[in-house]
């Protein structure tokens, strides 16, 4: 493994029921407190040397909790929150945000509005357009059938750095690649995107997923981004629904096993230190 490694896609949450509708039946291992001491157990154990936490919930109250536990915390890196980009407030709150410790970026979970198209929306891109202003990547969390309104979407704003999660989720438990795999190449093209693989094996079947399945998705990514834009991440703890988290960093330096030690060392530390500027 690479001197660093950066976990770039994890979560944090006090567990509430009424907060986490999303966790439903036969998701239990996840009905309870991940905190920072659980984090550090996991990544010890791993050899991962710096993470970044993501937002679980649309909550400025939670962006502002994870800021404190990165403060606290010499592993935790970078965060990437969540702010009302639609709200006609939005500068004033990605002002406060951007002023938080070790807040990098901005996330909001497009793949759950009700209207598909909902990145195209003016408000939206109104405050999209700000983060640059205050050193902010944003973080998009699609499904594979929101890449074409994505491309769009980027395109409206050239110099903003955009990170894909979890590869755009492209439906591996059906072995689908099209049109995944022509769309995500298509968003590549732009250079100021860059891409984590991570909640693959989530998207996979959960209890018979293999490396083997997952290669493709793995060759497609790293075409399509090169190492150069490319980092890992693992989803941590909604990972654990499917895999274990060492069992998941062991398939990631299996899949890159035949790079360069340089191109092993972007895919697993210096693309998110670079991209998020950590």
């Amino acid at each position: 493994m690479a001197h660093q490694c950066i976990d770039a896609h994890h979560h944090l949450w006090r567990y509430k029921p009424e907060e986490f509708p999303w966790i439903g039946d036969g998701m239990e291992i996840l009905r309870r407190d991940y905190l920072t001491v659980q984090l550090e157990e996991v990544t010890r154990v791993a050899g991962v040397t710096g993470t970044v936490v993501v937002q679980a919930r649309q909550s400025m109250q939670e962006t502002e909790w994870l800021s404190g536990l990165a403060a606290r915390s010499d592993l935790i890196r970078g965060v990437v929150g969540w702010a009302p980009l639609a709200s006609p407030g939005a500068a004033r709150e990605l002002e406060r945000l951007a002023s938080l410790p070790k807040v990098r970026g901005i996330r909001h979970a497009l793949h759950d509005e009700p209207d598909p198209l909902y990145m195209l929306r003016d408000d939206f891109n109104s405050g999209i357009a700000l983060l640059k202003g205050y050193g902010l990547r944003y973080d998009l969390l699609i499904f594979e059938t929101h890449l074409p309104q994505t491309i769009e979407f980027v395109d409206k704003h050239p110099n903003q750095v955009f990170i894909v999660d979890h590869i755009a989720k492209p439906r591996i438990r059906d072995r689908d690649f099209s049109p995944w795999k022509e769309n995500l190449k298509e968003l590549a093209q732009r250079p100021n995107v860059f891409c984590k693989v991570s909640g693959m094996v989530t998207e996979a079947k959960w209890d018979r997923w293999t490396p083997e399945e997952l290669m493709p998705y793995f060759e497609t990514v790293f075409e399509a981004f090169t190492p150069r834009r490319t980092m890992f991440g693992s989803d941590w703890p909604v990972l654990t629904l499917a895999s274990p988290y060492r069992a998941w960093i062991e398939t990631v330096t299996q899949a890159i096993s035949s790079f360069s030690n340089d191109e092993q060392e972007r895919v697993l530390a210096g693309t998110a230190v670079e991209a998020y500027e950590l």
